[in-house]
């Protein structure tokens, strides 16, 4: 299976994190679904050009999360994700990015009115061009 993940290197991301990041949102948006088999670590460090320990180091984050889950001699598979879970993981992943682009919007002293009439301005953009995708 090939896991459609983009890293880009000159991020200041760590590249387990944009790695991390990019999986837990294709799981929790049901894109990979549960039970699915994912690639070996060997293997998808390879896709990846990461190391091993990388990969290593995302499974291991995501298996604590209860995402994912390891057999022994089997592989590490897709965990079920309940509706509660999915809707808690997706609410904090977009808390997360709000705070980023507010602590942004801070930086460069716009005022709490200019962030809230910017983020309209772009949730309208967003769904005027995409169908509200």
């Amino acid at each position: 299976m090939r896991i459609p993940i983009q890293i880009n290197e000159n991020s200041a991301e760590p590249l387990y994190h944009q790695i991390e990041t990019q999986l837990r949102s294709l799981i929790i948006s049901g894109q990979i679904e549960e039970g699915t088999l994912l690639p070996s670590i060997r293997e998808f460090a390879g896709n990846l050009n990461c190391s091993v320990i990388t990969v290593r180091r995302v499974y291991s984050d995501l298996e604590n999360e209860g995402l994912l889950r390891t057999r022994q001699g089997t592989g590490t598979f897709v965990a079920g994700v309940g509706d509660q879970a999915r809707e808690h993981y997706k609410r904090d992943a977009v808390i997360e990015a709000l705070r980023i682009a507010v602590d942004k919007g801070i930086a460069v002293q716009f005022s709490e009115d200019e962030l809230r009439e910017l983020f309209m301005e772009v949730v309208r953009e967003k769904y005027e061009t995409k169908g509200g995708r």
